[in-house]
């Protein structure tokens, strides 16, 4: 007898580097939504370990707007500041296998392209200052993608030794959220197409520690009037002015569920109820990105 698959498992990972924009919160609700359309569980992750960009008082308020547009989360959240042992064990396990050396190269010194693989046969030791890289041979990964389509990337040309762990003595992006995602056991992953081009660097450190792949969806952008990626450095204020109703209704429209006229003004339960038994990814797909955040007075 066949056994019944495993309920999705998917996760909202910001880091507390600001405020949510809406471009935040169009990944927190599709990738909740995603989850429990399908009878999973959905976690939330603080990526904390980027000390330099986290700032007091962040996480909480992102926890709190989660809160207030009820997108409620399983389990207790993970901050990624408390495992840090997990990414030295990953680590190590990768510098087993001689693939791991150390790099004292400048962000001048590597340059903008690829790095070219400098400090590869200079056998440095490992110190405060000196990165650690991991050595990607010619390797060509097509990773599928359930709204891009096949994204295909030759890692060695166009992204070269990436970086495991930083000169600042922190570990980076890469190797952490490839660890937590298997250690929490994520299987679905929803986040926007700025982060499409580090997914085969992610599945070749999962190949590479025996790791399982989740499957990846890359929503489309949303940017600002000069067509950039919104950030928490530049969102405007009107996500926090507005009511939990009008932010969840903007960010469903710009998913291509636009809330019907008899659900406007209405709360977040009743919004996110309506979205569950309409959700699907065609309609992500299919949908317009030109969308306006109603303001306080304006109906939600």
């Amino acid at each position: 007898m066949t056994a019944a698959p495993a309920a999705p498992h998917g996760r909202f990972a910001p880091s507390p580097s600001g405020p949510l924009h809406l471009g935040s919160v169009v990944t927190a609700v599709a990738s909740w939504l995603e989850a429990r359309r399908h009878g999973g569980r959905w976690s939330v992750r603080i990526e904390d370990i980027d000390t330099q960009r986290a700032r007091a008082g962040a996480a909480d308020a992102i926890l709190r707007e989660l809160e207030r547009l009820g997108l409620h989360w399983d389990g207790p959240v993970l901050y990624q500041h408390t495992r840090l042992d997990a990414y030295r064990a990953a680590l190590a396990a990768l510098a087993r296998t001689d693939a791991v050396y150390a790099c004292s190269c400048s962000r001048r010194d590597a340059g903008a392209g690829p790095y070219p693989g400098t400090c590869r046969a200079r056998g440095l030791a490992w110190q405060p200052g000196r990165a650690l890289r991991l050595h990607v041979p010619a390797t060509v990964l097509e990773v599928p993608d359930r709204l891009q389509g096949k994204y295909r990337q030759d890692l060695g040309r166009e992204c070269g030794d990436f970086v495991l762990w930083r000169a600042d003595g922190d570990p980076a992006y890469h190797l952490a959220v490839v660890v937590d995602d298997a250690w929490q056991a994520i299987t679905d992953i929803v986040r926007g197409a700025d982060l499409l081009d580090s997914t085969p660097r992610q599945v070749f450190l999962q190949t590479c520690l025996g790791l399982p792949t989740p499957t990846y969806c890359h929503l489309p952008l949303v940017l600002d009037d000069d067509g950039r990626k919104l950030s928490k450095q530049t969102a405007d204020t009107a996500l926090a002015a507005a009511p939990a109703g009008a932010v969840l209704a903007t960010a469903l429209e710009f998913l291509g569920h636009p809330v019907p006229p008899s659900l406007r003004g209405a709360q977040p339960p009743v919004l996110l109820a309506w979205a569950l038994e309409h959700w699907s990814l065609l309609r992500v797909a299919a949908a317009s990105r030109r969308v306006c955040l109603a303001g306080p007075g304006a109906p939600g």
